[in-house]
């Protein structure tokens, strides 16, 4: 078969070499953007006259015919014309005759593949910001229904405080507030058109980009034509702000894998988001947890991927840069999959109030109270801490807890120590006075639900 670019070739490849080279077995995805893309560029030669009205409407009628096959999943691609580009423009051919020869007047591949890509990526990120907005509602439903819940805090997985669970679980809201609002704001250098800077250095033809990308809804146009087709620097931000994304689930899934575990038993995730084991019955595994935990490590190597290959490239293009698609496509396709598995996850789980009340009661997480009312008395904080650390040794080598101690072993250890101490020790107390900005108190906790609620809703 002769190449679309095979003029001044006199000897053809093998077939393997051609596989080799040939990206059509994954740009394929983009066949509906490198469609969209190519109405634009042959509407704007038409408006600038370089196609004749009739040429234009020809070629635009066999992309529309192209686009229905394609939708249909009736177009039979071949490694033989590489990629998306050339197939495209081969279907063309045989559906209109030689004008769809035209469609490439004013552009290169180059530029094509570059616009394909912006488009793409343009799409994939409006719809993965709606995902996090409805993993986010999932959030905010389980913590407005969890404000009053108390459970152990932890820090170095040792239980440290107590907090409203709600609280807790609003952790991930701000986390999944700041991935969206970094890929809302990567959107400006995404929605920028390299369509008609050619090769490298534009054309002699009489185009208007400006045009094109009116056309295709962009906001503007790469103002050096070098740069519009050596740029992926898009690409690399989007792995970015999806590496950060996918770390801040992998965290969430962690929590969740350890919550409910017989040893935690804080949460029990719904059968749709378990599996069983093939050997022990009574086995309920948290596997679409630990997947997404597991799969936050491919995001991180398309990343790296990426930025490894476009470091040592000089401008402008180069065939190295054929390898920018796959990683992209898999992260667009892990976050797809991730985001709804987990928004599923949060809303349908159980959470356990009986097991959290039990385990925050059987603790020494109350310590930093009996600290602070010391200090609050007068004590100098490091003695308060110093007077509490003596007690929580005392209970300890007793065998039982702070709220169990006799008022007069307290008052031993500091006369600033009276009955009301007891209510000070109780972790509904203690989670109820935290009602510094931002805290665990109920009512701050109710605040930042409104908040969040106000943002879900703009």
């Amino acid at each position: 078969m002769t190449k679309l670019w095979g003029g001044r070739f006199q000897k053809s490849a093998e077939q393997w070499v051609d596989e080799f080279g040939a990206s059509i077995g994954f740009d394929q995805k983009l066949v509906m953007e490198d469609i969209e893309g190519s109405q634009a560029h042959v509407k704007m030669l038409g408006a600038c006259a370089i196609l004749t009205e009739d040429e234009t409407a020809s070629i635009l009628s066999g992309l529309e015919t192209l686009k229905q096959k394609a939708a249909a999943g009736d177009l039979e691609y071949s490694t033989a014309n590489e990629d998306i580009h050339l197939n495209l423009e081969k279907f063309l051919i045989d559906e209109i005759g030689p004008v769809g020869g035209k469609l490439h007047t004013g552009r290169s591949r180059n530029d094509q593949v570059a616009t394909d890509m912006h488009l793409y990526l343009k799409n994939r990120v409006l719809e993965i910001i709606e995902e996090i907005s409805r993993f986010q509602q999932a959030v905010v439903s389980q913590a407005d229904a969890h404000i009053e819940t108390i459970v152990s805090g932890y820090t170095h997985l040792q239980r440290a405080q107590p907090i409203s669970f709600g609280h807790h679980l609003m952790t991930y809201f701000w986390m999944l507030q700041r991935d969206k609002e970094r890929l809302q704001e990567s959107l400006k250098r995404i929605d920028v058109s390299p369509l008609g800077a050619g090769a490298m250095s534009g054309t002699t033809f009489p185009i208007d980009r400006e045009l094109a990308a009116g056309y295709l809804g962009f906001a503007g146009i790469y103002p050096n034509s070098i740069d519009a087709v050596s740029d992926r620097d898009f690409i690399v931000e989007f792995l970015s702000n999806a590496s950060m994304l996918m770390m801040h689930l992998s965290r969430f899934a962690e929590e969740i894998i350890l919550w409910s575990s017989e040893e935690f038993r804080f949460v029990e995730l719904d059968d749709a988001f378990s599996t069983g084991s093939s050997i022990m019955p009574q086995k309920k595994n948290p596997d679409m947890a630990e997947l997404i935990r597991g799969k936050t490590g491919r995001v991180y190597g398309n990343l790296f991927a990426l930025l490894t290959t476009l470091k040592g490239l000089p401008l402008a293009y180069n065939k190295d840069m054929q390898e920018d698609k796959e990683g992209m496509f898999d992260t667009v396709h892990t976050l797809m999959g991730s985001l709804p598995i987990f928004e599923g996850m949060v809303r349908t789980m159980t959470v356990r109030t009986d097991s959290m009340e039990k385990a925050v009661s059987s603790d020494f997480s109350n310590a930093t109270e009996l600290a602070d009312y010391l200090a609050a008395k007068g004590m100098p904080f490091r003695e308060a801490h110093d007077v509490t650390g003596k007690l929580v040794f005392t209970c300890i080598q007793r065998g039982y807890y702070l709220k169990d101690l006799p008022l007069d072993e307290m008052k031993a250890a500091s006369p600033l120590i009276d009955e009301n101490i007891y209510e000070t020790l109780k972790p509904r107390t203690a989670v109820d006075r935290r009602n510094s900005s931002g805290g665990t108190g109920f009512n701050q906790v109710r605040i930042q639900l409104e908040q969040a609620k106000k943002l879900l809703n703009e």
